[in-house]
């Protein structure tokens, strides 16, 4: 796949003016012009990969704080911890997601189940041979999910728990509220708790 290339659209752009007749100009007043719309446009600077990963990491790590202050903001009897990590895609490094926070609990017939709460900036499936993310869309959608985990067979790694649900997803959705719903769901300790957060 050939890679993609990003130039920077953030360079101020030139406000469009009426075109002037240089030579007119300097026959009339005998004066060159150094007015910088008189010259040449100023020619595109593409970014390197690095760059754009740096780009998306920072606004991926900003995205996720927030998104934990909101879940730790609120009720105190439900504090997630703070995991923030995030990835960049690498053949596309406009794309990433960030991992939010982890816990433990009681799902359906499940009695412990390990569970971590991510941010996408793009929708995809959730692949199940070893590679993450499978038929990735290229839009700017926001996503939110949560996938079960469980230890590796050295104990030592974290991977997606299939036994629970086929692809180990617990939730997916774009909407943030929704998304804050589930995540608050999932870190509710009692029955009590679950039913006031299921009435918000």
């Amino acid at each position: 796949m050939s890679k993609l290339r990003y130039y920077d659209a953030s360079a101020k752009k030139a406000v469009a003016t009426v075109p002037v007749a240089t030579h007119s100009e300097f026959l009339r007043t005998g004066r060159i012009s150094r007015r910088k719309d008189d010259w040449l446009a100023e020619e595109r600077r593409y970014l390197t990969h690095e760059e754009v990963a740096e780009r998306t990491a920072q606004k991926l790590q900003t995205a996720g704080e927030v998104t934990h202050q909101r879940l730790n903001g609120f009720h105190r009897s439900i504090q997630f911890p703070k995991l923030l990590f995030h990835r960049t895609l690498d053949a596309s490094p406009h794309l990433g997601y960030c991992h939010v926070t982890a816990s433990r609990t009681t799902f359906a017939r499940y009695a412990e189940v390990r569970w971590a709460f991510y941010i996408a900036n793009f929708h995809s499936e959730l692949g199940e041979d070893g590679a993450l993310f499978q038929k990735i869309r290229h839009a700017y959608e926001r996503t939110y999910f949560a996938v079960a985990l469980s230890a590796d067979d050295a104990g030592k790694k974290m991977q997606i728990d299939r036994t629970i649900r086929k692809n180990g997803l617990l939730f997916r959705t774009q909407d943030p509220k929704e998304a804050l719903k589930n995540v608050l769901m999932l870190g509710a300790r009692n029955e009590e708790l679950r039913k006031v957060i299921a009435k918000l």
